[in-house]
């Protein structure tokens, strides 16, 4: 899920197929270590998660790299870090082993961003039936109901994905957005308490729960 009602964050939530060099991010990381002087097990364990190659023969939300970032995503608070785990992360879950089929979701996710969202939505569900394991065709779909306005669909759909992964931090993030659009906060507050316990770091997260819990608190003045 990647598109908010006015007023609600979305920061750090679904880059798309951004991928950084190893050059860049061994350069990248070597100087955020000395600056940051963090500890040797945190720098450690950052390194490690950034390291990881670009490519796996397990691709998607099963892929063995994804254990390592999750532990980044909590171990450090800098923003600029927390910007390039999400991003390799996000990389993995749109990854597939098949190339068709990720090159498939490629073209959905443009025909979405271009508004095409009958020619979209015949892509996220001839995969989704191909290929219904995969968790990031939920999610995209997710993403189309929930831009057509069909929410329970979007939420049916975030349901799935996440079933499938369940540290899904985008899709915690859609589905609060679904409910703060069917006005259901408890729902909403729920679902972003979910998403800061796989991303505790996650600004958009803490604004997001910041105002739906003013919601509630001016609900009841």
């Amino acid at each position: 899920m990647t598109v908010p009602p006015n007023g609600i964050s979305m920061t750090g939530i679904e880059p798309h197929l951004r991928v950084s060099s190893e050059g860049f991010t061994r350069h990248w990381l070597s100087r955020k270590l000395q600056i940051m002087r963090i500890s040797t097990p945190l720098a450690l364990l950052l390194t490690m998660a950034l390291f990881l190659p670009l490519v796996s023969v397990e691709a998607d939300q099963n892929d063995v790299r994804l254990n390592g970032l999750f532990d980044a995503l909590v171990q450090t608070d800098d923003t600029s870090m927390l910007s390039e785990v999400e991003s390799r992360i996000w990389t993995i879950w749109h990854e597939h082993p098949n190339q068709n089929v990720q090159s498939l979701m490629v073209t959905g996710i443009e025909y979405m961003n271009r508004q095409y969202t009958a020619e979209a939505m015949v892509i996220f569900n001839k995969i989704i039936q191909q290929y219904p394991d995969y968790a990031e065709a939920w999610n995209k779909r997710a993403t189309l109901h929930y831009l057509l306005g069909n929410l329970q669909a979007s939420i049916s759909d975030i349901d799935k994905t996440l079933a499938l992964e369940p540290r899904h931090f985008g899709a915690l993030s859609g589905l609060g957005l679904v409910y703060i659009q069917q006005e259901n906060l408890p729902k909403a507050r729920e679902a972003f308490e979910n998403l800061l316990k796989v991303h505790p770091n996650s600004s958009g997260a803490k604004a997001n729960l910041k105002m739906v819990n003013e919601a509630f608190r001016l609900n009841f003045i």
